[in-house]
Order: structure tokens, then C-alpha cells, then sequence
């Protein structure tokens, strides 16, 4: 933990800073991606970045891993191919959108994970998430349709959106293990799925002409592969599992809701991007219906997608209590 806040007197304070530093380092991964998908293809930059995740984690989790049975085996991997298939439409629709626009479509996925539930008789939908879908549907037309009509929609937001999908039933899927299997477990199959995956397709689809592989070596391909893999992923779940003990769930939900925020303050600052009043707009509908959905419904629908490094069974004894473990379940289960 950072000295600056480990000498603040307020915890909860502490907490939220903490929450808010990973939120502003999701979302300005967006940007940083985007740049570096001029010098790489989508399959070789997931298994590269998903490769060295998963050798830092099995590290990290070393206990969990080398206590590993066939069930958490089997639900890690579920759990990872829907995060693989989460991560490739995304990157891929990152080339052909911008970021701001690629974080609000995915931070739609908070919104698409009741709907899911509903559609299978698992959960009632409220008033409330009527209401945050109705906002982020709304929202999403704003942002994907433009004015010119649907002819001119981008082939990137469509694919974004086919990458909230899959985050949604990844959180789906991780709610429905996280309590039966070692959430180290979890993190680190979840994680070498994905790389294994992405490597296997790797040379599927150089051979069927769909995406020829290449990487350049590049500073900006280096940096993008060493801040999401460590600094998105090792670095800022931490702070998360670590914050999670302290900060309300009130508090939580919101500031990791503000990653699209982020992701669109980053790429206007980098003058990326001008954001003009229709985006504007459908990106406020969406956070309004991302926060509906996190605030009030009947139970946390888990923001986007998260890897913890500290394994539940290896917190400190304060994260063993109800709060703790509540907050456990909403983890984020890597995400950008």
C-alpha cells in the first residue's frame, strides 16, 4: 500500500482512495490499448498479456495452485472461456471504436447480468433495473447509432457490446463458484484459460486468413502488455481485495461504476477523442443505468470484470466476516 495513504487516519478513507485509483488505472487501460493495437493482432496481445498474468498469479497463488482439484479446475475454466470470449471481442472492437465509447458499452454488462438471470427464471427484474436497463438501452443507441443512421454504425460497437455479453455471464458464472472453490483457484484458471485459449486460436486463425498474427516490438505495445497484465491486473485487484474489507458497498459500487468516466476523461485529455453532445449523453444514460442497476437492485449485479491476488482463504482475519465476504462476491473479475 502506497505510504500516502497508509498514513492517513480514516480506513475507510484509505479505502475509498484506494478503490478510486483502481477505478482511474481500469480505465485509462482503454486508452493505453488502443494505441498499442497499431503493433499487435487481437489473439496474440490476449495470450501475451493472459500469459504473463497467469505466471505472476500462479505465484501469487502458489497454495491455491498446488491445492487444486478437478472442480475448481472445471469451474475456472468455465469461468475463462467466457472471460476469453469477454476480452477478444473487446479488444477486437477496441481497433474500430474509441475508448470512452468501448468502456460505456462494456460497463453495460452490469445491466445485461440481471436480464440474463431473469431470462432463465434465476431473478425477478425490479422497477429499478426496468429502469437502469431502459437508461442504458437508451444510452447505448446514443452511443453506437449515430445520426446519420445505422448504416453508419461502426463494426467496433457491435463487438464491444458481444464482449459485454460475455463479461455478464462471466459474472454470472463466478457468483455461482466463488463460494464453493478458493477464489485463488478461480483467479488463476480463469486467467491460464484465457491465455491457453487465445494461444490455440492463434495460429486457427492465421491459417483460415482471419487475422494474420503479427507484434512489434514497440514501446507502446511493451508498456500496454506490462500495465494491464501487472499493473491492471496484480497491482490494482490488490488495492480492490484490500479496499473491499473497509470501503461500504454503497461507496464501492459507485466508484467502480466511474471506470467508463475515466476511460472517456483519459482519452480527452490525451486528445484522443472529442466528445461531442450525443456521446455526452448516451454515455450519462448508461452510467445512470449502470448505478441503477449496482444501487438498486435486489442484489449487487457485480461490476465488470476482476482478478483478486490475495485468495480469500489467505486474507486477514477481517475479511472473513459477512461484510468481507459479501464484498468477495462483487469482486470485479479482471476487467480493463
Amino acid at each position: 500500500m502506497p505510504l500516502t495513504l497508509l498514513v492517513m487516519p480514516n480506513r475507510q478513507l484509505r479505502a475509498d482512495l484506494a478503490l478510486l485509483l483502481c477505478t482511474i488505472i481500469w480505465g485509462a487501460t482503454f486508452v493505453i490499448l488502443k494505441d498499442a493495437l497499431a503493433d499487435v493482432s487481437v489473439f496474440v496481445y490476449v495470450a501475451v498479456r493472459f500469459g504473463l498474468s497467469a505466471l505472476v498469479m500462479g505465484v501469487v497463488f502458489g497454495r491455491s495452485v498446488r491445492n487444486l482439484n478437478l472442480g475448481a479446475l472445471w469451474a475456472g475454466a468455465q469461468i475463462g472461456f467466457f472471460m476469453f470470449g469477454g476480452y477478444v471481442f473487446q479488444t477486437a472492437g477496441l481497433r474500430f471504436t474509441t475508448p470512452s465509447k468501448a468502456a460505456f458499452i462494456t460497463g453495460s454488462s452490469v445491466i445485461v447480468v440481471p436480464i440474463i438471470l431473469a431470462a432463465f427464471g434465476l431473478r425477478r427484474i425490479t422497477a429499478w433495473i426496468w429502469a437502469g436497463s431502459i437508461s442504458a438501452l437508451a444510452g447505448l443507441y446514443l452511443l453506437t447509432i449515430p445520426a446519420e443512421g445505422v448504416r453508419a454504425v461502426n463494426r467496433g460497437d457491435p463487438l464491444v457490446f458481444l464482449g459485454a455479453v460475455m463479461f455478464a455471464l462471466h459474472i454470472i458464472f463466478v457468483a455461482r463458484y466463488v463460494e464453493r472453490h478458493s477464489v485463488g483457484a478461480l483467479a488463476f484458471v480463469q486467467v491460464a484459460t484465457t491465455a491457453v485459449l487465445a494461444t490455440i486460436f492463434v495460429p486457427v486463425f492465421g491459417a483460415t486468413g482471419w487475422e494474420t498474427p503479427h507484434w512489434t516490438w514497440t514501446t507502446t505495445l511493451v508498456s500496454a502488455v506490462l500495465i494491464t497484465s501487472l499493473g491492471s491486473t496484480v497491482i490494482g485487484f490488490s488495492f480492490q481485495v484490500w479496499a473491499q474489507q473497509y470501503a461500504s458497498p454503497t461507496h464501492t459500487a459507485i466508484l467502480i461504476s466511474l471506470e467508463p468516466v475515466f476511460a472517456s476523461l483519459t482519452s480527452w485529455l490525451v486528445g484522443r477523442e472529442h466528445l461531442g453532445g450525443r456521446v455526452l449523453l448516451g454515455a450519462a444514460l448508461v452510467f445512470a443505468g449502470i448505478l441503477l442497476a449496482e444501487l438498486k437492485g435486489p442484489a449487487p449485479a457485480a461490476p465488470e470484470s476482476a482478478e483478486p491476488v490475495i485468495a480469500f482463504g489467505e486474507l486477514p482475519p477481517r475479511a472473513h466476516d459477512k461484510e468481507a465476504s459479501d464484498s468477495q462476491a462483487r469482486l470485479k473479475f479482471l476487467r480493463e
